[in-house]
C-alpha cells in the first residue's frame, strides 16, 4: 500500500513553529480553502484540523475544527477532513451527529482526531474539571465507543463512568463510518489506541523511536484481533541543497520565541509527569526539538527533495503508513512537496515493490 500524505491545517494563528521567523502561512478561512486546494493537487489524501480553545504560544487566533472542516467540505473534492476534537469539552452523542453531517457534506471525507488533552488552561477556562492522566484517556475510550457506536447502530445505549446515552437515534448516518485518529505516548494512550482506534499518531522521532511504538501497539492491538494503521508527524524543509535546507531550520530556531517555547515546554512536561511513566510524548524533547509543536524537526523531512523521498521509504519499511507534514510556507511549500517529493516516494515505492516481488 502506497503511504498517505497528510498536512497541518493552519487553523491556528502563528503557523507550526513556535519561531519569529516571518512566515508565508496564514490562518484565515480564504487562506485555509487554497491550501486545501493546492494540497488537493499536490496529491495530498488528508488534512488535519487542529483544535484550540486558548490562546497560547503566539496562538492568538483559532478557528474551530469541525466547523472550518465543514467549510472547507464545500471548496474540495477528494482530500479527507480530519477534525479534532477534545472529551470532556465536547460530548460525544453531539460530536457522533456533527461529524456524520460532515461526511454528508463532504461525500464520506469525514474523519475525527480524539485529543485527550494536555493543556489544562483549556479546560479550567471553560470551567471543566481537569482529570488525572489515565482517567482522560479513559473518558476519550468511552468518547470513542459511542462515536461508533452511534454511527453504526440504530439506537445507542451506553452507561461509563463518563457519559451516558439513553436509546440514542442518529440520522443521518455517515456516508460510511468515519475514521477515528489518536496520538499520545504513554501506556494509556497506546492501550487505548490498541482497542478502539483506526489510527495512531506519533509525535516526530528517529527511525528507531517510532518502530518501537508501532510494534508495542501492534502487539497491543493483536491482543484485541485488531490492527491499527500509523502516522508520523514531520516538519518538511526541501531545498535545492541539504546545506540550504539546514540552514532554513537553524534560521527557524535562531529566531524561536524563548518565553513562548518555555511557557509550552512547562505545559506539557506537567502533562506528562501526571502519567504513571511520569513521561509524556515530549519527555526527552531539547528547546530546539520544542520549536516544533510536535517534535517535527526529528523525524528528518530536512534535505534535499531526494534525501526526504529517501527518509519516506525508511519510514514506510518499517511500518509507517501516513506522513503528517507541517510547513513554513504553506502558500509555496504545499505545491513544491506535491511536485517534488511525492512522485520520487511512489517511484521509490514501485522499485521497492518490484524488489520484494523478486525474492
Amino acid at each position: 500500500m502506497s503511504v498517505k500524505f497528510a498536512y497541518w491545517v493552519p487553523n491556528v494563528s502563528g503557523g507550526l513553529v513556535i519561531s519569529k521567523i516571518p512566515q508565508r502561512t496564514e490562518w484565515s478561512f480564504e487562506a485555509n480553502a487554497r491550501y486545501a486546494r493546492y494540497a488537493e493537487e499536490a496529491g495530498f489524501e488528508f488534512a488535519l484540523l487542529q483544535t484550540r480553545f486558548i490562546a497560547s504560544y503566539g496562538a492568538e487566533n483559532q478557528l474551530e475544527a469541525i466547523t472550518l472542516a465543514s467549510a472547507l467540505a464545500a471548496v474540495t473534492q477528494n482530500i479527507k477532513l480530519i477534525a479534532a476534537v477534545l472529551p470532556g469539552l465536547w460530548h460525544p452523542g453531539v460530536v457522533a451527529k456533527m461529524i456524520s453531517t460532515l461526511d454528508q457534506i463532504s461525500h464520506g471525507r469525514a474523519a475525527v482526531n480524539v485529543v485527550s488533552g494536555w493543556f489544562k488552561g483549556e479546560f479550567h477556562g471553560y470551567g471543566e474539571p481537569w482529570l488525572d492522566h489515565d482517567e482522560r484517556y479513559r473518558r476519550s475510550e468511552e468518547f470513542i465507543r459511542i462515536l461508533k457506536q452511534m454511527w453504526s447502530e440504530e439506537e445507542t445505549v451506553f452507561r461509563g463512568d463518563f457519559y451516558r446515552i439513553n436509546g440514542a437515534p442518529l440520522k443521518p448516518k455517515p456516508v460510511s463510518p468515519p475514521p477515528v485518529f489518536q496520538g499520545g505516548n504513554s501506556a494509556a494512550a497506546r492501550q487505548m489506541a490498541a482497542r478502539v482506534s483506526d489510527w495512531y499518531f506519533m509525535n516526530g522521532n528517529d527511525i528507531d523511536g517510532f518502530k518501537a511504538q508501532i510494534e508495542d501497539v501492534k502487539r497491543l492491538a493483536a491482543a484485541h484481533n485488531r490492527t491499527v494503521k500509523f502516522g508520523a508527524n514531520a516538519f518538511v524543509i526541501v531545498r535545492d541543497t541539504e546545506e540550504e535546507a539546514r540552514a532554513v531550520l537553524q534560521d527557524i530556531i535562531h529566531h524561536a520565541d524563548p518565553e513562548a517555547v518555555e511557557g509550552f515546554r512547562s505545559q506539557v512536561r506537567f502533562a506528562g509527569q501526571a502519567s504513571p511513566e511520569r513521561q509524556g510524548m515530549w519527555a526527552n524533547s531539547d528547546f530546539s526539538n520544542l520549536v516544533q509543536y510536535n517534535d517535527g524537526f526529528k523525524t528528518g523531512l530536512i534535505g534535499t527533495a531526494e534525501q526526504v523521498a529517501d527518509r519516506i521509504i525508511e519510514l514506510k519499511k518499517i511500518g509507517v503508513d501516513l506522513i503528517l507534514t507541517g510547513f513554513l510556507h504553506y502558500e509555496e511549500d504545499i505545491l513544491a512537496f506535491g511536485k517534488n517529493v511525492i512522485p520520487l516516494v511512489r517511484e521509490k515505492e514501485e522499485a521497492l515493490g518490484k524488489t520484494v516481488s523478486a525474492r
